[in-house]
């Protein structure tokens, strides 16, 4: 099998070129600027650096060879040769589902090591039709910095097609195939979760998208617009599915919608029968928010199949069991990697009460609260935590109050993290990731009390 041993170096003597390119069973679209090499019974390669920031990024074409027959065992193959038997200390990838492609079935993993003391992430999907399995293979050390033409790369990538396509297993084996979309390239280690119930979160550029079997769901991204005010319940329904929904759609058919709901924090729940401008097909499309949700889309192939799911038909005024749909908002979570905190993170949390006679209804005063914690974490695994507090009442004098720490830290698996000291005392919180439009959010749990507290990386 072939071997590739990733060591960068600098090419010359290749130009470079913008154009569809054809290597065995591959045809891509390759951007300006990049090197060009190739090794002519095993691969084409593409490398793009940065000698100022040190950065750098490569693509790889690999030829396609005889395959096992079963695409996972040809992933695992091609992952020990082309990744750990060059990187031993490469963490075991991130994969995702099989999907089908041209008759080939297709799977894709990402995962992380360390070259030249930088984190590198590296993505290899890899292709069978049965008899041949081929593969594509990127490396990064500064995925944030090539986002876009990473994105742009994959997405021309394609494969011949085959004559007598590799059917997937059956249903009645295995259960509905996923399709599951591939996962745009960030800087974090993780862009993919399983959970336990069978539904699988891919971060995609403005939503997660949340697949289980042949539906899917999108949870946009908070926008802009959210902090627009409109007073009538419809008016704001009808203005988030423009926003959200219809530009992706169209012939829109037995639209239906909820005027209004009598709840302390109302729901807001529409859907239709839509073309979709993408695939052609029709589609039952419905879009719901309520309290802090934010805006859910949920695709079903019809609203049969949404009313089965879910359990929610025709909801009136009164209606009160979101739950099934509330919980979709839940699968915006990404474990945490070993190389994703280096930097800055804070939260604010601030508060007022005010106080009133309860024989006179007169006003007798107020009192503030504002507290500050901050985590800032380094490559060698060591951080200091501050944590600020101020409080005062109507006349008198603010009182701040602060505190420090410092240590070592650690992970225990994907979804706690250890301290050697806050507060005088070891700590261990759980910790996850959610996401926002270009970044995330960090949240922590201390498991000896308390809820989650959100934190955004500040530098």
């Amino acid at each position: 099998m072939k071997k590739y041993l990733l060591v960068l170096f600098i090419l010359s003597g290749f130009g470079s070129f913008a154009q569809p390119l054809t290597f065995d069973v591959f045809t891509a679209t390759v951007p300006d600027g990049w090197t060009r090499d190739e090794t002519a019974k095993s691969n084409i390669n593409f490398t793009k650096i940065n000698q100022q920031q040190k950065t750098w990024c490569r693509f790889l074409l690999y030829k396609s060879t005889v395959g096992s027959g079963n695409l996972r065992d040809d992933f695992n193959k091609e992952w020990s040769d082309l990744v750990v038997a060059a990187n031993p200390g490469a963490g075991g990838p991130v994969m995702t589902e099989p999907v089908t492609e041209n008759g080939w079935s297709v799977i894709s993993g990402t995962g992380q090591f360390m070259f030249d003391n930088k984190n590198t992430t590296v993505i290899l999907k890899t292709y069978s039709e049965g008899q041949r399995c081929a593969s594509l293979l990127l490396m990064t050390n500064d995925p944030a910095g090539f986002e876009s033409v990473i994105n742009d790369f994959l997405s021309s990538v394609s494969i011949t097609p085959v004559s007598n396509p590799v059917q997937p297993p059956s249903s009645e084996s295995v259960g509905q195939q996923v399709q599951l979309p591939a996962p745009m390239v960030t800087g974090f280690q993780f862009n993919t979760s399983n959970f336990d119930d069978g539904w699988t979160s891919v971060v995609k550029e403005d939503w997660v998208e949340v697949v289980k079997g042949d539906i899917r769901v999108l949870l946009h991204y908070p926008r802009e617009e959210e902090k627009k005010y409109i007073t009538q319940h419809d008016e704001s329904t009808r203005f988030f599915w423009n926003l959200f929904v219809a530009p992706r759609y169209s012939q829109l058919r037995n639209f239906e919608m909820l005027n209004y709901s009598i709840s302390f924090e109302p729901a807001h729940f529409a859907g239709g029968l839509l073309r979709d401008n993408q695939t052609g097909q029709d589609v039952w499309v419905t879009l719901f928010q309520k309290a802090k949700s934010g805006w859910i889309e949920i695709i079903t192939k019809d609203k049969q199949q949404f009313v089965n799911t879910f359990g929610i038909n025709n909801p009136d005024s009164y209606f009160m069991e979101w739950e099934p749909l509330l919980k979709l908002a839940g699968y915006n979570k990404f474990a945490v990697g070993e190389n994703d905190l280096p930097g800055k993170w804070s939260n604010d949390f601030s508060s007022s009460s005010s106080y009133y006679s309860v024989y006179t209804g007169i006003y007798t005063g107020s009192t503030t609260y504002a507290s500050r914690v901050t985590f800032t974490f380094d490559h060698n695994k060591k951080y200091k935590w501050h944590l600020v507090m101020a409080s005062g009442g109507t006349g008198s004098r603010t009182s701040v109050e602060q505190v420090n720490a410092n240590g070592a830290y650690k992970h225990m698996g994907n979804w706690q993290l250890w301290f050697s000291a806050i507060e005088k005392k070891p700590k261990t919180y759980n910790a996850y990731f959610s996401c926002i439009k270009g970044g995330r959010i960090l949240w922590l749990q201390d498991t000896g009390y308390g809820d989650y507290s959100s934190f955004g990386r500040i530098e």
